[in-house]
């Protein structure tokens, strides 16, 4: 009799202790903003007030060095699949986290490379999604200057058909409602939840609400020389720098694939050498692309707070990035018409975008720091250790191999009748534990005339698909002393090498 009521305590241990397991599965939200410079965020050196992301990074995590693409697209398609470029046989995370009974949920925007198989669009992975394709306007009913259509699982919507809680219709305020309206659903279930938040702001158009343009009128009258050293300074504080940062020369936009190259625009004057005219637009022109961060932050803030409120918070990790560095290209389409309301349509001009890649070089679609570079931080109360710093580099790439190990699954072996591709990235989680992990072989990022390849001390990058330029990246990371004179062996192993990953075989285009 005892051995049976022995036999039956240790069967109820068992599965008390698988059912602690798998309820300690952490829910996962992965937050991307869009065209946001490393500085632009609070934590990170700048003046935008950010609270909410600042309480996640002193709370959790920040990465001095993080690549991402340099662009949108590929951005998105690196980040989801785990592979510099790819093709069927590519493995969407929310593939992953079905796999393992997750609920999945995406609001925001989609926008992927070609080699993303159908398979991995928003309706195919996630339980719920709302989603767009690129490009779209702030305010709806939109102008009429760039329109493109929302999707409800799948399903195009005609802008009276979105649903929203806050008049006038405003897009960064609408994905988190359909978000928070899901999260309700996730709250209900027994499993873990993966949302992905994916906002557009701060990408062009310069659209905002009036009362966060007015909070930062005036600010900005200080001009971008004076703004630079501050945030240079205060990243220095924080140390969110590598620890050789210089500040970089204010430099102007040499794209030659984006044009027009407007010197109004693209050229970098002193900011002294402007009227109290142009100070005060330049000046409106900054405060709304702050206030389009600051409505972003809020909206991540009502994320949190719904989290906090159901208990929810404890058990998620929290991942916030940007798909790319500043935009610094011209791509006005009304200009009669101040930035900020509906009516408008502005983007943000070079030395402001120069601003926002504090204290890097280069911007947008650029393998330069200013382009590859930008913020990661990740926050999981009792996991990751509070207001810590770490200078070891990552890529988006590392996040799916980081899921499989959070997630405790193998990778599948084959995807909708296709043999799964190796990931390209290694996992983030040693470094989440504060361990060193195995640096990779290497990062790739940029377009491919911009494109970057970095392995180890040194990085090669070009420049509108000119030669290849060096840099010892730990002795100079602003990129201020090319090395490719000087160093013509390290150039071509370095070179070689990235022509062996095969990476830039697949085409792109600025």
């Amino acid at each position: 009799m005892i051995g049976k009521m022995r036999l039956v305590l240790l069967l109820s241990l068992l599965i008390y202790s698988c059912s602690q397991k798998e309820t300690d599965r952490p829910n996962i939200i992965v937050i991307m903003g869009d065209d946001i410079g490393i500085s632009d965020i609070g934590a990170y050196g700048g003046e935008i007030e950010t609270p909410t992301i600042d309480r996640l990074a002193n709370e959790g995590l920040r990465f001095t060095t993080f690549y991402n693409m340099a662009k949108c697209n590929p951005t998105r398609s690196s980040l989801l699949t785990g592979l510099y470029t790819g093709g069927n046989g590519a493995v969407h995370l929310a593939n992953l986290t079905k796999e393992a009974g997750y609920f999945n949920i995406m609001s925001g925007k989609e926008h992927f490379d070609p080699w993303v198989p159908e398979y991995c669009k928003a309706e195919n992975v996630f339980d719920h999604s709302f989603y767009f394709w690129a490009t779209t306007e702030y305010f709806l009913p939109p102008s009429g200057a760039f329109e493109r259509p929302f999707f409800l699982e799948g399903r195009e919507l005609n802008a009276n058909e979105i649903e929203y809680e806050k008049s006038p219709m405003y897009k960064t305020d609408f994905i988190t409602d359909y978000a928070l309206r899901w999260l309700d659903e996730a709250f209900e279930k027994k499993d873990p939840f993966f949302l992905y938040l994916p906002y557009h702001a701060a990408h062009y158009p310069l659209q905002a609400r009036p009362e966060d343009i007015q909070k930062y009128r005036g600010r900005y009258l200080k001009g971008w020389d004076e703004l630079r050293q501050e945030r240079f300074a205060k990243m220095q504080q924080l140390g969110v720098l590598p620890k050789k940062a210089k500040l970089s020369p204010p430099e102007d936009n040499f794209n030659k694939f984006r044009g027009p190259l407007v010197p109004d625009y693209t050229d970098y004057f002193v900011w002294d050498s402007l009227s109290d005219a142009q100070k005060d637009s330049l000046d409106l022109e900054m405060a709304v692309f702050a206030a389009m961060i600051d409505r972003m932050d809020q909206n991540i803030g009502r994320v949190l707070e719904k989290l906090e409120r159901n208990g929810k918070l404890e058990n998620t990790l929290i991942l916030y990035l940007n798909d790319n560095g500043s935009c610094p290209f011209y791509s006005n389409k009304i200009t009669d018409v101040a930035p900020g309301p509906a009516n408008s349509y502005w983007s943000l001009r070079t030395s402001w975008a120069n601003l926002g890649n504090t204290p890097y070089r280069q911007y947008k679609q650029c393998g330069h720091e200013g382009g590859s570079h930008t913020p990661f931080v990740a926050y999981w109360p009792g996991k990751i250790a509070p207001n810590t710093i770490t200078h070891q580099p990552g890529h988006v790439v590392d996040i799916a191999p980081t899921f499989l190990d959070i997630l405790n699954i193998h990778y599948p072996d084959s995807i909708e009748g296709h043999a799964t591709l190796p990931l390209q990235g290694s996992s983030l989680l040693p470094v989440f534990m504060g361990e060193e992990r195995k640096e990779p072989d290497y990062f790739v990022s940029g377009m491919e005339k911009f494109r970057m390849f970095r392995s180890g001390d040194f990085k090669i990058v070009r420049l509108n698909g000119e030669a290849w330029e060096l840099y010892n990246i730990l002795e100079d990371p602003t990129e201020l002393v090319n090395l490719a004179d000087s160093l013509p062996d390290k150039v071509v192993e370095l070179a070689n090498f990235y022509a062996s990953t095969q990476i830039g075989t697949t085409p792109s285009t600025p």
